[in-house]
């Protein structure tokens, strides 16, 4: 017989789990982002992420850590999107990612399908020739995607059959001029990210350029089997968004539910069965913390597309309110956390040396609970680069 736990207890034990109960300790920074990966999308919400689960969270500590200790890096990730996490745990969030499948690969850069086949070529070629390629064109040098993609296109038209170079560099349907070919090449690039061949280096202004992973790093990537970084990743997903099913962890990571069994299958022996309003998994060693978890407690502002609210059963587990006015509205907005609840949302945006932020609770907020939030814009206008004073913050 499956254990039963309540929504109130799975809400508990994910707020425990992903450091949002109490902020950790500011050297704690980078192990921060290992528990489940931080989404950087759109750019400059992972900072906001850390911020909501480690003191004192600056920019230059960040930036340090990428920079110089390079024990932070950022690559695409789960579900094709840019995310931050912990250099020693490349193997989990790159080799454990990507699907063992040409089909799931696929599926995982959604908009390629239809270039391939009028090439008449599979991902896997294209993706060989533009790891090929890639050393002579990024070594010793930082590119944009766009740039990197133009390079490297326009080597591998050269090796083409007429016909198909043809076919190659005429305008695809990605961008206004842009060759079939490149656009074909930035989504192999996403694949080569999880091949441990690039990451993205430190921003520099509003680009974020390609390095060479073994040029950027100083230390050796541990050789992970594939096998044993997927289970890992699914362990991470588990422990952060558990209990949970098949289907909403394929969902996360970004490929179909039938192919999320190349991970689910690898740790069947490490789950319990959980009745939660459906057959639902944790990990066995979580359950006694499932079962008796910390009351949540504290204010935080969440950015866009935080770890927290990217569990795929948010309508149920987070609100049908929120479900409907962060998830069904153009322009994703933040997220208010109040004692584990969501209790409405946020949005912000500079205006000259000030930052106006615009807050639209469900229900009425306390006097306490506003002062809070006001306190919490302070710390993101920090991190936007606006001084101590400088936010207005309008509760609508």
């Amino acid at each position: 017989m499956s254990v039963k736990v309540t929504r109130d207890e799975v809400i508990a034990f994910r707020l425990e789990a992903q450091n949002l109960n109490r902020r950790l300790d500011e050297r704690l920074l980078v192990a921060a982002t290992g528990v489940c990966g931080t989404q950087n999308s759109p750019p400059g919400s992972a900072l906001i992420a850390l911020n909501a689960r480690v003191s004192d969270v600056t920019r230059e500590a960040v930036d340090t850590a990428i920079s110089e200790d390079k024990s932070l890096l950022q690559s695409w990730s789960m579900r094709g999107a840019p995310f931050f996490f912990p250099a020693s745990d490349l193997p989990v969030f790159t080799t454990g990612v990507l699907p063992p499948t040409e089909d799931g690969r696929r599926h995982l850069i959604l908009g390629v399908e239809a270039s391939l086949e009028k090439l008449e070529m599979s991902l896997a070629e294209v993706v060989d020739r533009t790891r090929d390629t890639i050393g002579s064109v990024l070594s010793g040098r930082r590119l944009t995607v766009n740039d990197l993609g133009a390079e490297i296109a326009e080597q591998i038209a050269h090796e083409l059959p007429k016909k198909k170079r043809a076919d190659w560099e005429r305008e695809g349907p990605y961008a206004k001029g842009q060759p079939l070919g490149d656009g074909v090449v930035h989504f192999c690039l996403r694949v080569l990210t999880l091949q441990k061949v690039i990451c993205f280096a430190p921003r520099d202004g509003n680009k974020a350029p390609f390095v060479l992973l073994d040029e950027w790093l100083d230390t050796d990537v541990p050789d992970v089997a594939p096998e044993d970084a997927r289970a890992e990743l699914l362990r991470r997903y588990l422990h952060a968004y558990g209990p949970s099913t098949r289907g909403d962890f394929a969902s996360w990571l970004g490929v179909r539910a039938r192919e999320g069994e190349a991970w689910w299958e690898l740790l069947t022996e490490e789950m319990t069965e959980v009745d939660f309003a459906r057959k639902t998994w944790v990990l066995t060693e979580d359950l006694d913390a499932l079962q008796s978890p910390p009351t949540p407690a504290g204010i935080r502002l969440l950015p866009p597309r935080d770890p927290y609210t990217q569990g795929r059963d948010r309508e149920t587990i987070i609100d049908k309110q929120f479900h409907r006015d962060v998830f069904k509205t153009v322009g994703e907005p933040g997220t208010i956390l109040v004692d584990g609840r969501i209790v409405g949302t946020w949005r912000a945006r500079k205006k000259g040396k000030k930052l106006h932020m615009s807050v639209a609770a469900f229900d009425p907020l306390s006097a306490h609970s506003k002062k809070t939030v006001e306190a919490e814009a302070e710390k993101v206008a920090s991190l936007r680069g606006v001084t101590a004073g400088e936010v207005d913050v309008e509760f609508c």
